[in-house]
């Protein structure tokens, strides 16, 4: 009984851990931008689970079951819910935030996918998937009821990718090709009946050219962003397809590029690219001038820490939502200038204080 005691008043005496601090970039003393928010990795991230919940789960004796994300790839987000391909299970996983669900699709025949990669949606909330296995996209609308498919083993070899124009009228796929596959270059379709329109680029290492291409976004002036990997630099093309410019080169400094991944646009022109080897998502103007990054290498998963970053998006409100494959997870970033409370994905409580443990 001594010792218990004793126990109990060492555990009575321990000062309590350190308060969590969430990072902001650019650290101090510059002027913070972006501040870390929050992981998006299970269910339990988004779905409340009220103490009433947790009785009626003891009084029947049932375990509640943990989904969430296994190897995700890419990510988009739509009014709030954020949409993660995961290309081991094959499957569109939402974290709905303002409706507090989690859901998946693509599961089911007939929209059933193989090995989903890059996604995107378009003004009206139709979900396009790029399927780098079944070599087509897949189109499911908003609440994941299967649309349609566009393009076909014929034309595509390895699409890793999809961006819709702002306008929802085109859809552009990364047919990221391979060594032994002249299919570096990006395909666009009719949006609406699937046909096809041209296509853009070629393997090689000129102007307008791609070497392993892997993902692109649009901008809101129609211009198309490709991520040419291979190249170690982002090409720019026009919406009817002709080459403008590009930005970039190898190397290890601010700026540069190593192994870019990921990329998105927002509503400003910034150009977003996560480059796996740094662990980091550069942030550039509309001139393609270097501002700022986020996040760096890590070797475990805490908050901004990434060792194989992928895909990205930024939502209405400017959150910024990035992938890493190894830590499975969706690190979410706010703009100082914006509070939790605020914008499409705001991270309420609802007044469930389980939610804030």
């Amino acid at each position: 009984m001594l010792a218990a005691c004793l126990l109990l008043t060492s555990c009575a005496t321990t000062p309590p851990d350190h308060v969590f601090v969430p990072p902001v970039y650019p650290p101090p003393p510059d002027e913070a931008r972006f501040v870390y928010e929050r992981t998006l990795l299970y269910n339990d991230d988004v779905e409340e689970y009220t103490t009433s919940d947790r009785l009626k789960q003891f009084a029947l004796g049932a375990s509640r079951k943990l989904r969430g994300l296994v190897k995700p790839y890419d990510v988009a987000v739509f009014k709030g819910r954020v949409y993660v391909t995961d290309t081991v299970q094959r499957a569109v996983l939402v974290f709905d935030i303002p409706g507090r669900r989690f859901v998946e699709f693509g599961v089911e025949k007939p929209g059933e996918l193989a090995k989903p990669m890059g996604i995107d949606i378009s003004p009206s909330g139709e979900v396009y998937v790029a399927d780098i296995s079944a070599r087509r996209v897949m189109v499911y609308s908003e609440d994941g009821r299967f649309l349609r498919s566009i393009g076909s083993e014929k034309r595509l070899a390895r699409p890793a990718d999809v961006t819709v124009s702002p306008d929802g009228k085109l859809v552009y796929v990364v047919d990221t090709g391979g060594i032994d596959n002249p299919n570096h270059d990006v395909v666009v379709y009719d949006a609406g009946d699937g046909h096809y329109v041209r296509t853009i680029g070629k393997r090689g290492i000129g102007a307008g050219e791609f070497n392993l291409p892997l993902q692109a976004s649009t901008a809101p002036d129609g211009n198309l962003y490709v991520v040419d990997s291979g190249n170690f630099r982002i090409e720019i093309f026009s919406p009817d397809g002709r080459y403008l410019d590009s930005f970039g080169s190898v190397g290890r400094a601010p700026g540069q590029f190593a192994r870019a991944k990921g990329i998105t646009v927002d509503k400003e022109g910034k150009i977003y690219v996560v480059d796996t080897a740094f662990g980091n998502v550069q942030i550039f103007d509309p001139q393609k001038r270097l501002l700022m990054f986020i996040g760096e290498r890590g070797e475990a998963g805490y908050p901004g820490k990434f060792m194989l970053p992928a895909g990205i998006d930024v939502d209405a409100d400017g959150r910024i939502y990035m992938v890493d494959q190894f830590f499975r997870k969706v690190d979410v970033f706010r703009p100082v200038s914006l509070k939790a409370e605020e914008g499409e994905a705001a991270y309420v409580f609802k007044g469930n204080p389980d939610l804030a443990d």
